[in-house]
């Protein structure tokens, strides 16, 4: 990438953390003047294509998609992606979903969305969990799928429901209710409904937070901050030119992955909520939100806990042309991604200034529709939306390859080439 930089347009996804969170560092890399006739293609390994993509409005946590459930978003996604595409539903393999912070009672929410719009029963579906990058993953099992010939059509795609969250009893509370489920007599049961203390009833609220160290991404980005001297000037301005660029991108109707969604008892959505130019004046004003007093990292230049569902289809080339679609893009290189900067202590690979020594992107080729700092950042739902956001970018702009990285919790990463279609 570092060595032919000149040839790509980039586009981050930013999200927790503006200047060098672009958590999803979504690149798109995409060639402005002449395209290279130099194709991406490898002999004899079947060509996969990205056919379409769509999600949901993504909204502020709490908003109107308050009284639903994750499933009832990722349902609307797979019901738009059909409308959209005008696929027959048992036309698809296969179908893999992506999710965080899970919902008890739709734990396989892949296969409640399905069933829900109305794929067949016969087609199997599974949730994938990693982190930020999920819905990454579940395009890469499906490109999987569909390389060793095992599918031709596969759906992927994300959500995340952040305004309902699991919210657990105690560990002594818990345990007492599970043994009143097994006392056989009114005495044991009065016994142990007497043993309930009032910290019992505390209850234990969900942390967005790494488990092994316990850090948010908030108080990792102070540091990180401070570590490589990025100030918080610099990250008011990225976060300012994000929702700047995001509600030229909304106005221009550049957008057009999203879907309208009627909620029900509520107007129909059409837009994601999260855009809110301001100024650097009245950004200025904000307090630090995780290390205070002299943290960088405030509310205005950080992402919004969102809620929203993505969807793509996937198909081997051949299959999509002999059902009459014309693909948007082919889906060609993925990886994981690991730590591997030995020498830069506490390196994360998702920070701007770490991009610096090794080749930082243009500007101008970086996020120009907007990205997680201003669109909002569902977890497992934004890796489709990058991906689809790189091919509809490329055939704007006349460029031919993107790329799509992202970091997620636990030290881990993804990244994909994106080819454009010819058209």
């Amino acid at each position: 990438v570092t060595t032919s930089i000149k040839k790509f347009t980039f586009h981050f996804h930013n999200t927790t953390v503006n200047i060098f969170v672009d958590l999803f560092l979504s690149v798109v890399f995409s060639n402005h003047t002449a395209k290279s006739k130099k194709s991406l293609a490898t002999p004899g390994v079947k060509n996969i294509v990205l056919v379409d993509g769509v999600r949901t409005p993504f909204l502020q946590s709490g908003t109107i998609y308050a009284n639903l459930m994750p499933h009832d978003l990722a349902r609307a996604a797979l019901q738009g992606l059909l409308n959209r595409t005008g696929l027959p539903k048992d036309a698809v393999d296969y179908i893999v979903y992506g999710t965080v912070i899970q919902e008890v009672k739709t734990s396989n929410v892949a296969r409640e969305a399905a069933l829900g719009a109305g794929f067949s029963d016969k087609t199997p579906a599974h949730t994938v969990t990693m982190a930020c990058i999920s819905s990454n993953q579940a395009m890469t099992t499906a490109v999987g799928l569909i390389a060793a010939g095992q599918c031709d059509a596969v759906v992927a795609g994300g959500v995340e429901f952040m305004s309902d969250v699991p919210i657990r009893h105690s560990r002594k509370m818990r345990k007492t209710m599970l043994s009143l489920n097994k006392a056989k007599t009114l005495g044991a049961r009065l016994s142990l409904l007497g043993s309930i203390r009032l910290s019992h009833l505390a209850p234990e609220l969900p942390a967005v937070a790494e488990f092994s160290t316990a850090e948010t991404m908030g108080h990792s980005a102070d540091r990180l901050a401070a570590a490589f001297g990025v100030s918080r000037l610099e990250q008011d301005e990225f976060a300012l030119r994000s929702h700047m660029l995001a509600k030229k991108a909304q106005d221009s109707g550049l957008l057009s992955d999203v879907i309208s969604f009627k909620v029900p008892g509520k107007d129909i959505v059409s837009k994601d909520n999260g855009i809110r130019p301001s100024t650097m004046e009245q950004m200025a004003k904000l307090k630090p939100a995780f290390i205070k007093p002299h943290g960088t990292v405030t509310a205005a230049n950080s992402s919004f806990l969102t809620d929203g569902a993505s969807a793509v289809l996937i198909m081997s080339e051949e299959k999509a042309l002999a059902m009459g679609y014309k693909p948007k893009a082919y889906l060609r290189y993925k990886t994981k991604i690991m730590p591997y900067i030995k020498k830069l202590p506490d390196a994360l690979m998702y920070t701007v200034s770490l991009f610096s020594q090794v080749g930082a992107p243009p500007m101008e080729k970086f996020n120009s529709w907007g990205g997680s700092l201003s669109l909002g950042h569902p977890f497992a739902a934004t890796g489709c939306r990058l991906v689809t956001t790189v091919a509809h970018r490329l055939q704007k702009e006349g460029g031919q390859y993107g790329l799509v990285a992202a970091c997620a919790a636990g030290g881990q990463g993804h990244a994909m080439v994106i080819e454009a279609y010819p058209q």
